[in-house]
Parts: C-alpha cells; sequence; structure tokens
C-alpha cells in the first residue's frame, strides 16, 4: 500500500485522539464526570463505541475509557520513507479515529455547539434509520455516497448530487475543501437538503463524518441482528456492510490551484482508513496516492484522479454496485431521490386539489381492445394555459389491459401513482384517491414538464414494473373543472366497491398466504407472513400486493405459501407455514403464531412502522409508532424497545407491525385483540382513529376508544394503571397476561 497514506492516517488518527482527549477534558472540568453523555433517540449509546468495544457509553468518564482503547490502536507514525505492504496500522488508525470523531460529535449535543445549525443535520436517530430501512432492502436505495469536500463551482455540486438522486443513491455531506462545503453550494443553489430528498448534510467538520459509518453500524445491528459486544461481533458488523451496505466515499477537491495535501489533509486520510474498515471504498478526483490491491474492499481501497463528471460512474463500479438510471421521456430528471421533495408556495408555478380544487386518481382495468396503449388525453387546460399561482383540478384515470391481470390489482397498481409522479424533479405530490395534492414548481416548468408529463411517467412506469401483467396503458388527465365532476363521483363509488370487498377478506377465506422476504438482504433470518387480516409490519405490503408481486416475478421477494393443517386456530398457527420460516430462515426460527404477542411471534426485520409491547402492570398492551420520541409506560422509548427485538429474533411480548393490522380482527386476538390496547401516543390514535373506532363499533365497544390512553394521560406503568381505573377500562378485568 501507499507509505504516504499510511503516514498521513496514523498521523491523523494521532492528532484527531489527541483532539478528542482535550475536548473531553474539558467537558469533564466544567461537567463531572458523571454527566450523562447520548445521542438524541438512540437505543445504540454511542454506535462507534458500541460496535468496535462493545461499550455502552453512558456518562463523561465512560469516555476516557473508549479513548484509551483508541489510544493503543495507534502505531508510531512511520517514515515517508517505510514501506508498508499490509493495511493493519492503516486500519487501526482508522478506528482510532471513528471512536475520537465519534466522541467530539457526541460531546457537542452536551457542551456545544449545537450540531443541529442551519442546513446541518447532526446526527441520525434510530427511528429515521428504520424508516429508511424498508428503501434500503427493496432496492430503491442501492447505497449510500458520503460525501467529502467540495467541487470546483456551484453547476459542478448540483450535477452530481442529481446524478446521484436519479441513481437513488443516498448522499450523506460532511467536511469541507478551502473552507467550502458540498451542502453549502447545494444550498446557495437553493437545493432542498433533507431525508426526503436523500441528501443529507451531518455537519461542516470532518468529525461529522463519523455519522455516515455509525449509521452503517447501526444498519447491522439494526436490521442484521448482529449483538455488539466483542471482537468477534464487531467483526461481523464491519463484514455485514461489506457484503450488504453498498457505500462509498467521495473525497472532492473545491480548488485545483491548493495542492492534495492541503486537500486532503491527513484527519481525511484518517477518516477515510475509519471508512476502509466498512468495505467502503475511497473515490477522489484529487491526484493522491492510490490503494488498488484488494482485500478489505471488494475491489479496490482508494482511486484517485476521477474527474467529477465521471465520478458517479466509477465509483459504482469500485464498489461493486449495479444502478439502474430510469430514462423517462420529462423534461425533469427522474428518480427515487426526488421523491420526498417539497415545492413550496413560493417557488409553485400552478397546484392542484388539496383544499383547492376537485382531484382524484383512479386505475381500473378495461379489455384490450378498449386501450389505446401509450394513449394520453388531456382533457381540460394544458399548463401553458394556466395562470401562475392558480388552482386546478385534477384527475388522473389510468386504464390498464393485461391477460394476467385481475381487478384485485387495481388498487395495488393505483398506490403506485404517488410514487410515480413523486419521483418527478419538481414535482410535488401527495396523497390518492379523491385526497390528493399536486404542485409543479416554476422550476420545472421552466424546463417544459406539462399535463401530458404524468401520463408520460406513468405508462412508462406501469409498463417497467408490471410487464408481465400488464399488456397495455392508456391515461385520461382532466383539467377542466366542469368535466371532472361525473368522473370524480365514479373514482369515489368505486373504491367504497374496493373498501367493501377487501374488508370483507378474512383469513380463513384463502387457503394460500404470501412470504415477504424482501428483508433478507438486510436481516437474514426475518421471515413475514402476509394474510389477509395482517399486513407486512413495514406496512407497505398487504397480501393483495404480495399476490400481485407474486404474478409479476415468481423468483421474487414474495411467494404464495398454502397454509396446510391448522395446528392452533386461536394462536393462527399452521403446518406448512411453519416448515416454510424454518425453511427460509436458515433454520433459525421452528415455529410462530400470527395472532399472538406472547408465544411464538412473528419475527421483526427493523423496519416496523409500530411496537406493541405488554404492559404487566396494566394487564394490556400498548402501541408506539417510530414518530413518537418520548417515554412509554414500559419506561423505554421507541429506540429502545426497537433495538431489542429486530434481527429476526422472536421477543415474547414484543411485536413489530403495521398500523393498518391494529384495526385488524386478528390483531393479537389469541390474547383478546383490541380490548387490550391501553395506551397509544395521541397521534396515532388521532392517525389510525376512523378505522378503531369502526372496529370497536363492530365488537359493540364504541366507548373502548376514549379510554385508551395516551402520553397526556401517563407515561408510567402507575400513573397508566390510575388512569385505567378511573377511566373503567376493560384490560384490567380480563384474564391474566402473564
Amino acid at each position: 500500500m501507499s507509505k504516504i497514506i499510511a503516514s498521513a492516517a496514523i498521523r491523523g488518527a494521532h492528532r484527531m485522539v489527541e483532539r478528542a482527549e482535550e475536548a473531553l477534558a474539558k467537558a469533564i472540568a466544567e461537567k463531572g464526570k458523571d454527566t450523562k453523555i447520548e445521542y438524541p433517540d438512540t437505543a445504540y449509546f454511542l454506535p462507534i463505541m458500541l460496535m468496535l468495544l462493545g461499550q455502552k457509553v453512558q456518562k463523561l468518564g465512560d469516555l476516557e475509557e473508549s479513548l484509551q482503547e483508541a489510544r493503543k490502536l495507534l502505531a508510531e507514525v512511520p517514515s515517508d520513507e517505510l514501506w508498508l505492504p499490509y493495511l493493519g496500522d492503516t486500519l487501526d488508525a482508522g478506528a482510532a479515529t471513528l471512536l475520537a470523531e465519534e466522541t467530539i460529535e457526541s460531546l457537542k449535543y452536551l457542551t456545544g455547539p449545537s450540531p443541529v445549525d442551519g442546513i446541518w443535520l447532526g446526527f441520525t436517530g434510530d427511528p429515521t434509520l428504520r424508516l429508511q430501512g424498508i428503501k434500503l432492502v427493496d432496492g430503491r436505495m442501492p447505497g449510500f455516497a458520503a460525501i467529502v469536500g467540495a467541487t470546483k463551482t456551484n453547476e459542478e455540486a448540483v450535477a452530481l448530487v442529481r446524478g446521484l438522486q436519479e441513481r437513488s443513491i443516498l448522499v450523506f455531506m460532511a467536511g469541507h475543501s478551502g473552507g467550502k462545503a458540498i451542502a453549502e453550494q447545494l444550498a446557495e443553489e437553493g437545493i432542498q437538503m433533507d431525508w426526503d430528498t436523500f441528501l443529507v448534510p451531518y455537519g461542516k467538520e470532518i468529525t461529522a463524518a463519523v455519522h455516515a459509518l455509525n449509521f452503517a453500524a447501526r444498519s447491522a445491528m439494526t436490521f442484521g441482528g448482529v449483538e455488539p459486544g466483542d471482537l468477534k461481533a464487531a467483526r461481523e458488523i464491519l463484514l455485514y456492510n461489506k457484503k450488504r451496505v453498498h457505500a462509498f466515499v467521495l473525497a472532492l477537491d473545491s480548488d485545483p490551484d491548493v495542492p492534495a495535501d492541503q486537500v486532503l489533509t491527513d484527519e481525511k486520510y484518517a477518516t477515510a482508513a475509519g471508512a476502509i474498515n466498512f468495505g467502503f471504498p475511497v473515490v477522489s478526483d484529487v491526484n493522491i496516492p492510490e490503494i488498488l490491491p484488494t482485500g478489505i474492499c471488494t475491489y479496490e481501497h482508494v482511486v484517485a484522479n476521477v474527474p467529477v463528471k465521471d465520478i458517479i460512474t466509477r465509483a459504482a463500479e469500485v464498489r461493486g454496485l449495479t444502478i439502474k438510471v430510469e430514462k423517462i421521456p420529462i423534461p425533469v430528471p427522474f428518480g427515487s431521490g426526488f421523491e420526498g421533495e417539497r415545492v413550496r408556495k413560493e417557488d409553485m408555478y400552478v397546484q392542484f386539489g388539496g383544499k383547492y380544487t376537485d382531484a382524484f386518481e383512479l386505475l381500473r382495468m378495461k379489455p384490450i381492445d378498449q386501450i389505446v396503449d401509450g394513449g394520453i388525453e388531456v382533457i381540460g387546460p394544458e399548463i401553458d394555459a394556466m395562470k401562475e399561482g392558480d388552482a386546478y383540478p385534477l384527475g388522473v384515470l389510468v386504464e390498464v389491459a393485461g391477460r394476467e391481470f385481475q381487478e384485485d390489482f387495481e388498487s395495488v397498481l393505483e398506490r403506485r401513482i404517488h410514487e410515480y409522479i413523486s419521483c418527478a424533479n419538481g414535482i410535488f405530490h401527495m396523497g390518492q384517491r379523491s385526497i390528493t395534492w399536486v404542485r409543479i414548481s416554476k422550476d420545472a416548468h421552466a424546463k417544459g414538464f406539462k399535463i401530458k408529463h404524468f401520463g408520460d411517467i406513468l405508462i412508462a412506469k406501469i409498463h417497467n414494473d408490471f410487464s408481465s401483467i400488464v399488456d397495455r396503458v392508456q391515461v385520461r388527465i382532466i383539467t377542466d373543472p366542469d368535466k371532472i365532476k361525473a368522473p370524480m363521483e365514479e373514482a369515489r363509488r368505486v373504491y367504497s366497491e374496493r373498501d367493501d370487498r377487501i374488508a370483507g377478506m378474512t383469513d380463513e377465506d384463502v387457503d394460500v398466504f404470501y412470504s415477504c422476504t424482501l428483508c433478507q438482504s438486510y436481516a437474514p433470518d426475518h421471515v413475514c407472513i402476509v394474510t389477509p387480516q395482517r399486513l407486512g409490519l413495514c406496512g407497505a405490503y398487504t397480501w393483495l400486493d404480495c399476490k400481485a408481486s407474486y404474478q409479476i416475478d415468481e423468483h421474487g421477494p414474495n411467494e404464495p405459501v398454502e397454509k396446510g393443517a391448522c395446528l392452533d386456530p386461536v394462536k393462527g398457527q399452521w403446518q406448512n407455514i411453519n416448515d416454510y420460516i424454518a425453511l427460509k430462515s436458515n433454520g433459525n426460527l421452528e415455529r410462530f403464531n400470527a395472532y399472538s404477542i406472547l408465544e411464538e411471534p412473528m419475527t421483526s426485520c427493523g423496519c416496523f412502522e409500530c411496537i406493541a409491547a405488554i404492559v404487566p402492570e396494566a394487564n394490556g398492551v400498548m402501541v408506539v409508532d417510530r414518530d413518537f420520541q418520548g417515554m412509554t409506560p414500559v419506561g423505554m422509548k421507541f429506540s429502545t424497545l426497537a433495538g431489542q427485538i429486530g434481527g429476526g429474533t422472536q421477543t415474547p411480548g414484543f411485536i413489530g407491525i403495521g398500523k393498518l393490522y391494529i384495526s385488524s380482527p386478528k390483531f393479537i386476538s389469541a390474547e383478546g385483540g383490541i380490548e387490550r390496547v391501553v395506551w397509544m401516543p395521541k397521534a396515532l390514535k388521532q392517525e389510525i382513529g376512523d378505522r378503531l373506532k369502526a372496529r370497536l363499533k363492530q365488537i359493540g365497544k364504541e366507548d373502548l376508544f376514549d379510554r385508551i390512553a395516551t402520553e397526556e394521560d401517563a407515561d408510567s406503568p402507575d400513573k397508566l394503571v390510575e388512569h385505567l381505573q378511573k377511566v373503567g377500562h376493560p384490560a384490567l378485568a380480563m384474564d391474566a397476561l402473564l
């Protein structure tokens, strides 16, 4: 390997550890060794310490031990004349650097300056990690890039991140070059940066790069079920990332006149060595020494002199990452990285729906001879005839035909309309059915985006994603306020019919359930079994979704599983299901009960929408969603609870679930069902209120809704029991859970 890189990385590690020791000593002098230290909203303490040392850092004094271990990893700085043919000392220096950087960044939350400042987001909490998990496992987010530094021009910066967004690659940003950070360049150009757009600016200092790596470490612990604690576990976490988390580092230079050794400082070399430990290669546009032999990384470790215009392609090659760029015939960029993009009112050209006008989206099956494939008709004014700033109606009617298409698939494809339209840069889309809200930005309009392009998007994507069941697609788009009324009423009638049909489907009506092994790319031992009355725990896949998925790809993540002999109708256990999960979990599971939270419950991968947990003192069950950041009555926040039940293990008393499952008749029915629910966050209770009230009405318990406590009523077992006694909650009189 390069002697220059080795000496620079080890020298940088020494400096970083010294800096961390100084910062820690100052914090201890001001606050005392027993002062609590933590990142916000995580169950993984300081993740790098937990991963590398198995250490659960909780107070300032604990960090002294962390840095002592970092010191032990530091070799003497070799002479530039000394040739080192191996990476050992450099990798150790990288690990020491990460321990030091985690110390420095965590201290900011205690002593300042605040890492959350302006465009800078600081540490990523566990709920966000889990929310993004489904995108990681289903391929919408094939990997991530950690950008260090800045490009030579703002235009180059925008082109680079747009290229990454079009490829749906998550972008982490930290550090600067010559005083300029790429996130600052993007901000100057008005580029939206947040998790919704796949652009995450951590901090301007190079130390903030550690957040990309503690994100990767938690991915292994969250989804992979790797329990930290010793060197063997640390190795497993690093290998997990090499095999499953497709990430790379882009080290950029903003000033061609500045020598390379001033752009990529010793501290940056040391941080890069830390990333290489994870199997993440470094690709740079700077003329730096290279490390081309393979070993820790899948292919090369450090590749230099790559022009920024070619750097994405080269980085993907070096990381072994296959990227598909979708070419949709529209005048704006398209990709999953734009899916959560917002269009603010001041940036809007025109809007549709929301609280302003009528709007709906409907997908229907038609006989093949009634469809002109690729046909697009706009009924009403095109965007050129619209007044800037005004609101117009929007009806989107998609008609499909296919020999293998079934009526049940209509709603499955219809739900994808939101995702498809949202992936166009400069287009904001929210909601579905007759509650949609769409905005077209001034920038998209200036680039030539028209109403008919909604049709181009939908036709291209439906053909691409559903080619095995869809042969023809045509789209009608209505912007005329008079001509939208009748089609909108027809759409509402169809929605109602669908709801009645699907709501009446029970687990007993079918002989086949569907598996979902999508998350096995990150959680190798987890298997979801999706039934008509229990959707996937991520909340994204229903029984009909899985059925359609299997029709599309028989070798995909969803397979039909014959239920076989029923072993326990109350708990929900079938022989063939047991045999299937034993096989698909690599022998780690023998059986599971679909309707029980206490006895051999379904496993969880980590990207669940909610957690249901037993509250023994209340003889009931609480449900908490990942958006709730407060304390729950079991004495743990969501992040702590989630850390105990993910990774494909069975944890009696705890299950990960989708929100819709709460109002299902099969929800923990073995233990009494919905009557056992004693607590949930107020926001979640309001969100599922209509469905929950409808379910309670079915069982003649309408008054139970108001008896379910929220954080406003209780945040401890004692307060919860007191509240339940006051309102007369039925759980207190039910058979004992434990």
